[in-house]
């Protein structure tokens, strides 16, 4: 199978990533390296070829299988365009960021039989994994419902994916944190016993990089109240208690943010926001993602 051109792509498909905060080129390059996987060197669909005629014109219907938000679903047109061109059509196709029930259409495409069984698979893994991550995201977010705390992704991502899921999080209503190593410092243990404190290590990085926001990471009271005097204004509570974050709240007293992390279930965030913090970072959001299920059938 030879992938169609970037440049041949509807563009409708491609200005809509962009609207998304996504690189289209870099989509491409995605759907066209998972392509790969299934057919190296531009080999066959041997089953596909076998079984159906190259002149067979089919209609497939993707469905819900389960309750929850989808994303990726413009990802996976994009995949039944590079595979079969032009001569493929998406319709009904709900936007992501959609709250779903079981059953609920999703999406329609139509064209060669061939192409669209072929390009299956690879349309629902991304499908069926961003709409995962939306879905997880925006059950943290329905617990923290009524307060003022949002639900934070993390860097735990499956490597070259972290764009996509850091996109489905947006979908699910969570907030994205930085994005790598170098648009945000963000101080953590191993920062704190190099640099010898954590005043040492947050005055290192604002006097190396002064326009660059900095979050350093706490464990106790004390390295709370020392970062408040020097004037830190993103704070990490780590692992802490629930007494101890709503003490390190009543503390801080607005003139910090801080962020709650280490090990957090959806069964205690609401008390965790409770506390008062302004953000939980979810690690479990990204890393350890259970795919929603989304089916393919032809009609």
């Amino acid at each position: 199978m030879k992938p169609t051109p970037y440049d041949a792509l509807p563009r409708d498909l491609l200005d809509e990533l962009t609207e998304a905060g996504l690189d289209p080129r870099g989509v491409y390059d995605d759907i066209v390296g998972a392509l790969e996987e299934d057919l190296p060197g531009g080999t066959d669909d041997v089953t596909s070829t076998a079984t159906i005629s190259s002149e067979a014109r089919g209609t497939a219907d993707f469905a819900a299988r389960e309750a929850g938000v989808v994303a990726g679903l413009g990802i996976a047109a994009l995949v039944f365009a590079v595979v079969v061109g032009d001569e493929v059509a998406v319709t009904d196709r709900v936007a992501d960021g959609s709250r779903v029930a079981a059953g609920d259409p999703v999406m329609r495409v139509s064209g060669p039989t061939r192409g669209l069984l072929t390009a299956e698979r690879t349309a629902l893994n991304f499908a069926s994994h961003l709409s995962g991550v939306a879905t997880a995201t925006a059950r943290w977010v329905e617990a923290l419902e009524g307060t003022e705390a949002r639900v934070l992704d993390t860097r735990k991502t499956l490597p070259n994916w972290r764009a996509l899921q850091k996109y489905a999080v947006r979908c699910g209503g969570g907030v994205n944190h930085r994005f790598g190593l170098s648009d945000m410092a963000m101080v953590k243990d191993n920062h704190v016993l190099a640099a010898g404190g954590v005043v040492p290590a947050f005055e290192a990085v604002r006097t190396a990089y002064p326009d660059i926001p900095v979050e350093v990471e706490v464990t106790d009271l004390d390295q709370l109240r020392e970062l408040l005097d020097v004037g830190c204004e993103g704070i990490l509570l780590d692992n802490m208690s629930d007494e101890m974050m709503a003490e390190a709240v009543a503390v801080t007293a607005g003139h910090a943010t801080l962020e709650a992390s280490g090990g957090l279930t959806l069964d205690r965030a609401r008390a965790v926001a409770e506390t008062g913090v302004d953000f939980i970072s979810v690690g479990a959001l990204t890393h350890s993602v259970i795919v929603f299920d989304i089916g393919m059938d032809l009609t």
